[in-house]
C-alpha cells in the first residue's frame, strides 16, 4: 500500500522545535519556578529565525524572537536581523559563537606567550576543551607562583593548577615545572595585571595547602596509614579496606603462582598487597582524590619501600578509563587484575550488578580492565579457575548473598562480554566472535589472537570450503554417544584411513603448534575430510561401524571445537 503525505510550509512545521528542545537530555539537569522542564540552565531568551521570520513558540514562559544578548559584562541586547548574521552579531557583543575560532583563539594566543617569554606550554587537550567551553571571549594571560613551591611532587603542582584552578602549567626545555601558569580569561585585555594577581592570589593559598598537607603526611609511617583502613568502610556490605585488601591478597597469590612467579616477586606481590590503598588516608589524598596512587607511590619511596612495590601501589587504578593506559610493570598489572577481580565478584556476590546503563561502581570498567591488561601481557591465565577461587574467597569472608555457582555464571558472563566488546571495536565479525568466545576457554590472549586470525582470513579463497568442511564434521560428530576408541580395523575404504592417520598427525602435534599453524593444520585437513564424506556413509546401517566411524569425527571435532565453535562462523 503506498501512502501520500502532503507537503507542508516549512515555516509550519519548524514550530516543532520546541520539542526537540524540550526533548534533549543531560547528565546533569535542573529545573526551576514552577516548571516541569529539566534542562541543563534556565531558559532566558529564545531565538528562532527562518529567513529573517521567527519561528513562534514558547517554552517555560518565554516566547521565541530574535533578540540575543552578548557578554555578560562587555555586551548588550542585539537583534539579529537573520541566522547568517549570527555570529556576527554576538561577536559585536563580545562572544564568540564558533567553539572552533574560541579554541582556535587560545591556541595562538598561547603561542605567542611561548614566543615572547620563552616558555613551554604543554597543551592538555581535555584541559583546553573544558576551558574552551568555559568562556565566550577568550583572552589568555600568565600569572607566577612562589619558586619554593617548586620542592613539593610534580604532580602535586600540575594537579592543583589543571584539576582545580583549570591553569596550564609552564615547563622548561627538560619539562621540568617552571614557576608560572597560563589562565584564560572570559573578557578583553583591560585590567589582565590585576586579573593576574587574583589568579595568584587563588593559586597561592591552594598551593599553600597542599605543602601543609604533604608535610603533614611525611609525619605519618606506611603502617599508621594502613591501620587507619579498618576504620574506612569500602562498601557497607562488602566490608571495610583492610577487609578488601585481605582479600585481594589472596586472589594476587593465586595469579602469581598460575604465573610461575618467583618466591621474590611474590613477596614484593604480598608487600604491596597488604599496603596498597595507604595513601587514602592521608591529608594529600583527601584533599586532591586524583593524587590516590600517585602519591602512595611518592610516600611509598621516601619511606623505603621497594620501587617495584611502589609503582603497583599507583599502578593498580589502571586504566582508569575504557582505553586509559595500562599498567606497565608485571607486579602493578597482577595487583590490578586482582584488585579489580575481587571488586567484580564482591559485587556479584551481594546481588549489586549493572542494570542497564546503571553502573555505579564501574564494573564494566573493571571487567575490561582486566581483559586489557591480561592481553597487554599476554598472560597464560586460566581466568575461570583464578574466578572460581575468587568467589571461594568472598564466600569464606561471608559475602554470600547468591549462591556461588550463580555467581560465577554472571561474573563469567559478564567478562565475556567484555572481551565481545574489544573484539568488536576491532571490527571483528559478529559471528567469528561468538564462534570465539564460545569454545568454553579462558586464556584470554589466546582467544583474542584466534578471533583476529579468522577475521584476518574470513575473505581468503581456501576459508569457506574449509570452515565448511570443519562445520559438517562438528555437526556429525554430535550423534556420537559413549566412549568408543577408534577401531582401524573396521575401516572400509582408504579415505577412513587417511583421515585416520591425518587426525593422529593432529593430535600429536596440537600441543605444540602455535595459533596460525593450528589453522593451518585443519586448512590441510579439508581435503581429507571430503574424499571421507564422498567416500564413507558415517551412518551405517552396521551399528558398530557406524560408532567407529562417529567416534573418529569426535575426535577430530574436539580439536576443532577447542579452537573455535567453528559451525557458528556464516560463510554463506
Amino acid at each position: 500500500m503506498t501512502k501520500e503525505v502532503q507537503g507542508a510550509a516549512t515555516v509550519d512545521l519548524l514550530p516543532q522545535m520546541r520539542q526537540i528542545v524540550t526533548s534533549m537530555t543531560f547528565p546533569v539537569s535542573m529545573h526551576w519556578s514552577a516548571y516541569d522542564l529539566k534542562y541543563i540552565r534556565p531558559i532566558k531568551w529564545l531565538i528562532a529565525l527562518f529567513g529573517n521570520t521567527v519561528i513562534p513558540f514558547e517554552i517555560t514562559n518565554v516566547t521565541t524572537g530574535n533578540e540575543t544578548r552578548g557578554h555578560r559584562f562587555l555586551g548588550n541586547s542585539a537583534t539579529v536581523s537573520a541566522p547568517a548574521d549570527y555570529e556576527e552579531t554576538l561577536l559585536s557583543q563580545f562572544v564568540v559563537a564558533d567553539a572552533s575560532k574560541r579554541k582556535a583563539a587560545i591556541l595562538t594566543q598561547i603561542e605567542e606567550i611561548e614566543a615572547v617569554e620563552n616558555w613551554k606550554i604543554p597543551v592538555d587537550e581535555d584541559l583546553l576543551e573544558e576551558v574552551n567551553n568555559l568562556v565566550e571571549y577568550p583572552t589568555v594571560l600568565h600569572g607566577t607562583f612562589d619558586e619554593t613551591y617548586l620542592e613539593l611532587p610534580e604532580e602535586v603542582l600540575v594537579t592543583t593548577m589543571k584539576e582545580h584552578q583549570r591553569y596550564f602549567p609552564v615547563v622548561d626545555d627538560a619539562s621540568k615545572l617552571r614557576p608560572y601558569f597560563i589562565t584564560v580569561r572570559n573578557g578583553n585585555h583591560e585590567n589582565l595585571e590585576t586579573v593576574a594577581k587574583g589568579n595568584e592570589k587563588v593559586l597561592r593559598a591552594r598551593l599553600s595547602d597542599a605543602d601543609f598537607f604533604y608535610q603533614e603526611d611525611l609525619k605519618i609511617t606506611i603502617d599508621e596509614a594502613v591501620a587507619k583502613l579498618n576504620n574506612i568502610v569500602f562498601h557497607e556490605k562488602l566490608g571495610t579496606l583492610t577487609e578488601k585488601m585481605v582479600r585481594v591478597k589472596k586472589v594476587a597469590l593465586i595469579i602469581a603462582e598460575q604465573l610461575q612467579m618467583t618466591e621474590a616477586q611474590k613477596a614484593k606481590i604480598a608487600r604491596a598487597a597488604d599496603i596498597y590503598k595507604f595513601d587514602l588516608v592521608t591529608n594529600l589524598v583527601g584533599e586532591f582524590p586524583e593524587l590516590q596512587g600517585i602519591m602512595g607511590e611518592k610516600y611509598a619511596l621516601l619511606q623505603g619501600e621497594d620501587a617495584e612495590v611502589a609503582t603497583a601501589i599507583r599502578e593498580h587504578y589502571m586504566p582508569t578509563s575504557a582505553d586509559g593506559e595500562l599498567p606497565q610493570s608485571d607486579i602493578g598489572a597482577l595487583l590490578a587484575v586482582a584488585d579489580k577481580l575481587e571488586t567484580l565478584t564482591g559485587f556479584f556476590c551481594v546481588n549489586i550488578v549493572p542494570t542497564g546503563s546503571a553502573d555505579p561502581f564501574s564494573l564494566r570498567r573493571s571487567a575490561l580492565g582486566i581483559m586489557r591488561i591480561i592481553q597487554a601481557k599476554n598472560w597464560d591465565i586460566q581466568l575461570l579457575s583464578v574466578l572460581a577461587d575468587t568467589v571461594e574467597i568472598e564466600r569464606a569472608e561471608g559475602l554470600n548473598t547468591l549462591p556461588s555457582e550463580e555467581v560465577f555464571e554472571q561474573v563469567e558472563l559478564f567478562l565475556q562480554n567484555r572481551l565481545r566488546a574489544i573484539l568488536s571495536d576491532q571490527q571483528i565479525r559478529h559471528d567469528i566472535i561468538d564462534a570465539v568466545v564460545s569454545t568454553g576457554s579462558n586464556v584470554v590472549p589466546e582467544l583474542i589472537e584466534r578471533a583476529e586470525l579468522l577475521n584476518k582470513n574470513r575473505d581468503a579463497e581456501w576459508f569457506r570450503p574449509t570452515m565448511e568442511a570443519l562445520a559438517r564434521v562438528i555437526n556429525i560428530s554430535k550423534k556420537h554417544q559413549g566412549d568408543i576408541t577408534v577401531n582401524p580395523g573396521l575401516f572400509e575404504n582408504e579415505s577412513e584411513q587417511q583421515l585416520f592417520d591425518a587426525v593422529q598427525k593432529l593430535k600429536h602435534d596440537y600441543p605444540t603448534l602455535i595459533i596460525v599453524d593450528r589453522l593451518r593444520a585443519f586448512a590441510a585437513l579439508r581435503t581429507a575430510i571430503d574424499a571421507y564424506f564422498e567416500n564413507t556413509l558415517v551412518m551405517s546401517d552396521d551399528e558398530v561401524v557406524r560408532n567407529n566411524r562417529l567416534a573418529l569425527l569426535f575426535e577430530l571435532a574436539s580439536f576443532i571445537k577447542e579452537f573455535a565453535q567453528i559451525e557458528e562462523i556464516n560463510v554463506k
